[in-house]
């Protein structure tokens, strides 16, 4: 018998998520702190390798262990456990319990070896997402929560359905790279992509992650579509078709962070666009590109939940998140401010900043490869980053013109939080090498992008020099153009009006068939045809009595006009003698018989 808390990491959360409704006051977060630390030790000790559990006629591998699934075990459960320093100020047990759970199911997403392990925790996660929205007890994120658990039912069947195709055809659970393309494959990859935001299914992500709580919305910008990430890295790197979705992600997630007013809008368009980054990579395949996106990934998570927990201050400080109600909060926020920067300078590719080591990497994989098309378009992506989120984020939250507005001090635990990633993003940047060597093909990243400061910044100052002159160049764009850059309170119209709207019309459609379908069947079925077969079962014995006593009649030259009305009256009112109704029925009884011996 396998013990379950000392193989998949995600059981230490599940006992802990049974544990802490049980504990008092800050109590509950001091445990949740000490859990993350063990996770993180735990996830650090585990041994390359697998363990198994029979389940009816298969082998789970509840735990697979190798270099892919360990670097993303460090880093969901380091960004979790600077996510719950941030959030110490949280009290409700039904929130950190739902967090619980959905980092642990995450966890065991990334740590499981087989198909069907993975759809268990992969629903899950699911679940218990949505319950950080609905903590935020709005009308907005209800409605939110509504549409995202919807999109993840459909996703989670698509899924089910490619692995119950997937596995009826090979007769194998397990989970490694897909070489065949099939409608099962097909499945499996739609099912994937659906968490992954992938254009067209990325309106959730969007309309969900913002009306969240605070901590929720730290929490959600780390895991659902990371682990989907994941999920694309072992089953489909190098399918062709990832680099053109992921780059038509990472220009969508640029447009319309510069039409979007709420801050924590424009952080979720600026996931869709990094999103774009590792799905483009996975579909270059090569090994630089693939270790280029778990790089990235792990940086991505550090400074996106640097730059939530950022917007999640301001929400708490001030409570409003709309750039056309904030400006000027440098002053009375400039630790926040400081954070705030570093984030936005991180997901811009700076150089000192872990975004510089990473996303490069990406970018030298798809030059390598001559996808010059790709190469033009994740470049452009990364401009924009620096636009929407570097420039607009922080110009419209901290330095536009000076509002009215009451602010209040944050927590402690929120400098603490933000501090810690603040000071990852910077320490990655600058020593990339920490990061290179959890990697996939470590060796293979080290031989073609340099990993030491020396290497990056002296030997290699002329492409540290035309990234600064890249980031100079869109500054100044932004502040030229500023005057005729004017955010507005408005609703942008997202890529989800086409089923939302499009679904009314089916609904009416599917209403307006199946009801004339009813209606034309009521008709033509019960009005017409059973009516008719009830007569004929009312009057039809009485009309074949009176043809074969015609036929008799007619036969024994009986047949007159007295006969005829006598024997008509008696079939009408089944009045014979008794001896012709035996006769009758005798001879109906001979003729089944004849016709069932035929």
């Amino acid at each position: 018998m396998i013990n379950l808390l000392n193989s998949n990491p995600a059981f230490i959360f599940y006992l802990a998520a049974a544990i802490l409704p049980f504990l008092k006051g800050q109590l509950k977060n001091i445990f949740a702190i000490i859990i993350l630390f063990i996770s993180f030790i735990f996830v650090y000790q585990l041994e390359p390798g697998i363990v198994t559990f029979p389940f009816l006629h298969y082998e789970l591998t509840i735990l697979r262990v190798d270099v892919l699934s360990k670097a993303f075990g460090y880093i969901f459960t380091l960004s979790c456990l600077a996510a719950f320093i941030y959030g110490y100020f949280q009290k409700k047990s039904f929130e950190l319990v739902s967090i619980l759970i959905y980092v642990g199911s995450a966890i065991g997403v990334i740590f499981s070896g087989d198909l069907l392990s993975l759809y268990m925790f992969w629903e899950l996660m699911a679940v218990f997402s949505t319950f950080l929205i609905l903590s935020n007890k709005t009308v907005k994120s209800m409605l939110a929560a509504k549409r995202y658990i919807l999109i993840h039912v459909a996703g989670g069947l698509v899924l089910l359905a490619g692995i119950m195709l997937h596995i009826n055809s090979t007769g194998s659970i397990a989970f490694n790279s897909f070489t065949i393309e099939s409608m099962s494959t097909w499945l499996i990859l739609i099912g994937f992509l659906v968490n992954a935001a992938a254009f067209p299914f990325n309106s959730w992500l969007t309309d969900a992650y913002p009306e969240a709580t605070i901590l929720g919305g730290v929490i959600l910008s780390a895991y659902t579509s990371k682990t989907a990430i994941y999920a694309l890295l072992r089953g489909f790197p190098g399918w062709d078709i990832l680099v053109i979705i992921g780059c038509i992600m990472a220009i969508y997630g640029i447009i319309y962070g510069l039409l979007e007013n709420d801050i924590r809008r424009v952080l979720a368009f600026s996931i869709i666009n990094q999103l774009g980054f590792k799905i483009c990579g996975i579909g270059i395949g090569t090994s630089l590109a693939l270790s280029g996106v778990i790089a990235h990934s792990i940086c991505s998570i550090l400074y996106n939940s640097l730059l939530w927990m950022s917007a999640g201050g301001i929400l708490y400080s001030v409570g409003k998140s709309k750039f056309t109600e904030l400006g000027g909060l440098y002053r009375s926020m400039p630790l926040t401010c400081i954070f705030a920067i570093i984030g936005a300078l991180s997901i811009s590719s700076f150089p000192l900043t872990n975004g510089f080591t990473s996303k490069t990497i990406i970018l030298l994989a798809a030059q390598n490869k001559e996808l010059l098309l790709p190469w033009f378009i994740l470049k452009i992506g990364s401009v924009g980053a620096f636009v929407i989120i570097g420039l607009k984020f922080i110009y419209f939250s901290f330095f536009n013109k000076q509002k009215e507005l009451k602010v209040s001090n944050l927590p402690t635990g929120m400098y603490l939080g933000m501090g810690l990633l603040s000071i990852l993003c910077i320490y990655i940047g600058c020593f990339p090498e920490v990061l290179y060597n959890i990697l996939p093909n470590s060796d293979i990243v080290k031989e073609t992008v340099p990993y030491t400061f020396y290497s990056i910044y002296v030997k290699k100052f002329v492409k540290v020099l035309s990234q600064f002159q890249i980031l100079t160049f869109a500054t100044i764009a932004f502040f030229l153009f500023l005057p005729f850059f004017k955010i507005k309170n408005k609703i942008s119209i997202d890529i989800d009006i086409i089923y939302r709207r499009g679904a009314q019309y089916v609904f009416c459609f599917i209403d307006w068939f199946f009801n004339s379908l009813n209606k034309n069947s009521q008709k033509l079925i019960i009005d017409n045809f059973v009516n008719k077969v009830c007569v004929f079962c009312k009057h039809g014995p009485s009309y074949v009595l009176y043809g074969s006593n015609y036929v008799y009649l007619l036969a024994t030259n009986n047949l007159d006009k007295l006969n005829r009305e006598k024997i008509f009256n008696r079939s009408i009112n089944n009045n014979f003698p008794v001896g012709n109704s035996a006769l009758f029925i005798l001879i109906t009884f001979i003729i089944i018989m004849f016709l069932n011996n035929i």
